[in-house]
Order: C-alpha cells, then sequence, then structure tokens
C-alpha cells in the first residue's frame, strides 16, 4: 500500500528515481574514479548536490503549507537558520581544544569576546542526541507559539506573510549582536568534526551526502502520506474554502497550526543537514530575501505537487550558482525576472507546462 501510495504519480517516480541514481552515482564517481578520470565527480560538486537536496527538503515544506494549505510563509528560513544554529552550536562544542584559543569550553568567539562563562543554553550542546532534540524543538516550538497566535487572530493571506518576514527580520537582527552568544556578524565556523568524523574528509562528506538524501526521501514520502491521507483532504478544502470548512464543523486553526509546525520543523531539519556540508551559519541566513526565494523555487517547479518544489530548488540555485560566477551583477534582476515570468506564463511552474505537452502528445 505504502508502495502504491508513493509512487501513485509520474512525478514521485522520477524523484525517488532521481534521487536514487544521485545516491549511487556521485558517490561512486567520487570515490571509485581518479581525479583525473573525465567521469570524477570532484568533492565541491558533491557538497554542492548536497547543498541543494538541503535546499530541496526546505522547498518541500514550503509547498506543503502554501501549495496545499494556501499559508504564503515568507520566513521560512527563520525555522531553517534555527536548525542549522543547533547544529552549529554542537560542531562548535566539538572543536575543544582544537580552536585558536586552545579552551577546552569556550569557543573561539567567545573568548575573543572576553565571555567568562558558557552561556545556560550552550550547555548539552556537546551531545548529539541534545543537539538534534533543539535541532526539531528550536523552530518547532518557535512555529507553535507564532501560529497558535496568528491562526486564531484569524491572519491570513498578505498580512500572516508580512509578518512571517517581519519575524524572520527581527530574528537576523537579534543573531547579528555579539551579546547574543552565536557569534553575531561572523556566526559559527572552523568545525572540526561530526560524530568523531572529521569533516574535511571526503568519505565523511559523501556521507553526509547519503544521509541528506534519505532524510529527504523520508520525509516527502512523509508529506505525500499526510496529503494522500483524510488529513490532507481537509488540509486542501481549507485551502480552497476556509469558512465552509470551519463551518461544517472542522478546527481549522488546529489545521493550520500542526501543518505549519510540521512543515517549520522539516527546515530545521534541513538547515542542520546544510551546515556540516557548507562549513558555516551566520544570521545571513534569516535574511528576508532568503525566504522569497524559497517561494520562487517552489513557484518556478510547480506548487501543490511537491516533487515540483524539490525540482525548481535544484533549477533556481544551479542557475544562480552559475549566473552568480558569469554575470555577478544582474543575478537579481533575472531573479525577479523569473518569478514574474513564471507568474504570468506558467502559473503551474515547469511541472504544469510538462503536463499540458504530456496531455497534448497523448491526444495527438
Amino acid at each position: 500500500m505504502i508502495r502504491r501510495l508513493l509512487l501513485s504519480d509520474r512525478g514521485s517516480q522520477l524523484f525517488f528515481g532521481a534521487l536514487l541514481l544521485l545516491a549511487i552515482f556521485v558517490p561512486l564517481l567520487n570515490l571509485g574514479t581518479a581525479e583525473t578520470s573525465a567521469l570524477h565527480v570532484p568533492g565541491y560538486t558533491v557538497t554542492l548536490i548536497g547543498k541543494y537536496m538541503t535546499y530541496a527538503l526546505m522547498a518541500i515544506a514550503v509547498d506543503l503549507i502554501w501549495g496545499y494549505c494556501g499559508i504564503l510563509s515568507l520566513g521560512h528560513t527563520a525555522f531553517f537558520a534555527l536548525g542549522g544554529y543547533a547544529m552549529g552550536m554542537y560542531l562548535m562544542r566539538q572543536i575543544g581544544t582544537r580552536g585558536v584559543y586552545a579552551d577546552p569550553i569556550l569557543p573561539d568567539f567567545m573568548v575573543f569576546l572576553n565571555w567568562k562563562e558558557l552561556p545556560w543554553f550552550w550547555h548539552g550542546m556537546d551531545h548529539f542526541g541534545v543537539a538534534m532534540l533543539m535541532v526539531v524543538l528550536a523552530p518547532g516550538l518557535l512555529a507553535y507559539l507564532f501560529g497558535w497566535f496568528a491562526f486564531r487572530s484569524r491572519v491570513t493571506g498578505v498580512y500572516l506573510s508580512i509578518i512571517t518576514q517581519a519575524l524572520t527580520y527581527a530574528l537576523l537582527l537579534a543573531f547579528f549582536r555579539n551579546e547574543m552568544g552565536f557569534g553575531g556578524n561572523n556566526g559559527l565556523t572552523d568545525f572540526k568534526e561530526l560524530l568523531g568524523f572529521d569533516l574535511q574528509s571526503q568519505k565523511t562528506r559523501i556521507g553526509l551526502f547519503l544521509v541528506t538524501a534519505l532524510i529527504l526521501a523520508i520525509s516527502y514520502a512523509l508529506c505525500r502520506f499526510i496529503i494522500a491521507s483524510r488529513l490532507g483532504r481537509v488540509i486542501e478544502a481549507v485551502r480552497d474554502a476556509e469558512s465552509r470548512t470551519r463551518f461544517i464543523g472542522y478546527k481549522v486553526e488546529n489545521v493550520k497550526l500542526w501543518l505549519w509546525t510540521f512543515s517549520a520543523i522539516l527546515s530545521g531539519i534541513a538547515g542542520a543537514l546544510y551546515v556540516p556540508q557548507v562549513g558555516i551559519i551566520n544570521p545571513g541566513e534569516f535574511a528576508p530575501i532568503n525566504s522569497i526565494e524559497v517561494v520562487v523555487w517552489v513557484a518556478v517547479g510547480g506548487r501543490g505537487t511537491l516533487y515540483g518544489a524539490a525540482l525548481g530548488a535544484f533549477i533556481v540555485n544551479y542557475a544562480k550558482t552559475y549566473f552568480t560566477a558569469a554575470l555577478p551583477e544582474v543575478w537579481l534582476y533575472a531573479l525577479g525576472a523569473l518569478f514574474v515570468g513564471v507568474t504570468l506564463f506558467l502559473p503551474q511552474g515547469i511541472v504544469g507546462l510538462l503536463s499540458k505537452l504530456g496531455s497534448k502528445r497523448k491526444a495527438s
């Protein structure tokens, strides 16, 4: 039954197939071929694809609430960054005496800023289990509290979108402050190891790549299961006719709050996977433009499909990687033009266009 559910549409089949191919051939061509070989996948490409997969996970999280429930969030990178900071705190505690100042307890930036003792919220973060719990709790609790007030006040539409972006911007300003205890403008970096594995080792990077692919697949499966369930039908009813859904007896606020919190937790997990692969987390991850970019990924790929959101994340970020190197001064204009163009001419995104082309081909 589960297999039939996950592979019930062509898009999901292609998603899992592409993910399986990446999980098999990227490690094989990285570790199993010589660097001089034309088939060799270099280490930076492994890291780049791994980063794209974390973005795909966040895009799926946003598509879950926007595409299926009609909640347009312009602040989901707040949850992504909180998950990333939780992982970064764990990685910083693993450095120990190998830091610049060789302090066994305090991270280097705290020694530099003359901190005398470890802040209370850093205690326990040297344990992987505690850190992973915070990866879930930090974004989940913030999302729950925010959603509880917002949804029970029946804030919807553009007003909710603006408030979510204000939340992200407030966190950006807070995390920039040195006295917050999160590294200020520089953030957290110079990580050494994860669970005893050297983060500079290519085998460790491949391991992170495979873990990211696995969690992306599991998260996609969970989202598909939710959408295909009775709850999924209620979620779509809230999107299409919220007042009518409330009138027939459903607790619309509870549905929104649950889905919003679950989506935030997925984003936090994406952030936690992002940090050890990229090697840094700083307040720039809270930037409002980042949240807008996530919405662009979903719109370009095709919202309300899940796999379209993942596709959009890969396509837009690959284009960003290419154009920021080739044409750095026009990238932001290109991003804006892409979003406007898709909105006007491809309202269902790339997936919608491909579906129409496929239907025409069958009809002919």
